[in-house]
């Protein structure tokens, strides 16, 4: 197991769409350990594959106090949502950021376990907003892109500037 690179909001590579999974084997398994790992390490609750620049669709997840509930969506596919509710948000991609995002208070997705065994969840609350973030991501969006102008401009320049002052 490896601990990857995480890339920083506004890398361009976090805009690229991923690409379903064809076949769910030992490369794919090998990547859910790693993401799982460096998303332990970050220490973080989600970890879409676009964040460590593979551009395939494939998440891990672990909303656990003592990470023992792993959870793998390989191709997962939002089929239904309802109601909505605001939640504060933060993101590996974007260190030290935090700000509230309205998102569906339920969601049901589809997925593929790491298996290739494919599942249906219902999840609200804390799960469903997580879903719906790393999707986003798989999708080629970050969360602070629910933002106004004004913030995102703050947070480019904020993030831009720490890069800077690390070299």
């Amino acid at each position: 197991m490896a601990i990857l690179d995480i890339l920083t909001y506004p890398d361009p590579r976090l805009y690229k769409v991923a690409s379903p999974v064809d076949d769910v084997n030992g490369d794919i398994r090998r990547l859910v350990r790693d993401m799982a790992e460096t998303m332990y390490d970050a220490p973080g609750i989600g970890l879409a594959a676009t964040q460590v620049d593979v551009h395939k669709q494939v998440i891990v997840m672990d909303l656990s106090e003592d990470k023992s509930e792993l959870r793998v969506f390989i191709n997962p596919r939002i089929l239904n949502s309802c109601g909505t509710q605001d939640y504060e948000e933060g993101c590996l991609s974007v260190p030290g950021v935090y700000d509230t995002v309205t998102r569906a208070e339920k969601v049901t997705v589809e997925a593929l376990d790491e298996h290739g065994k494919p599942f249906t969840l219902e999840a609200e609350g804390l799960l469903a907003v997580c879903i719906q973030h790393e999707i986003d991501h798989l999708l080629g969006k970050v969360f602070v892109e629910y933002l106004s102008s004004l913030k995102q401009s703050r947070i480019k320049n904020k993030l831009k500037k720490r890069q800077r002052e690390r070299v």
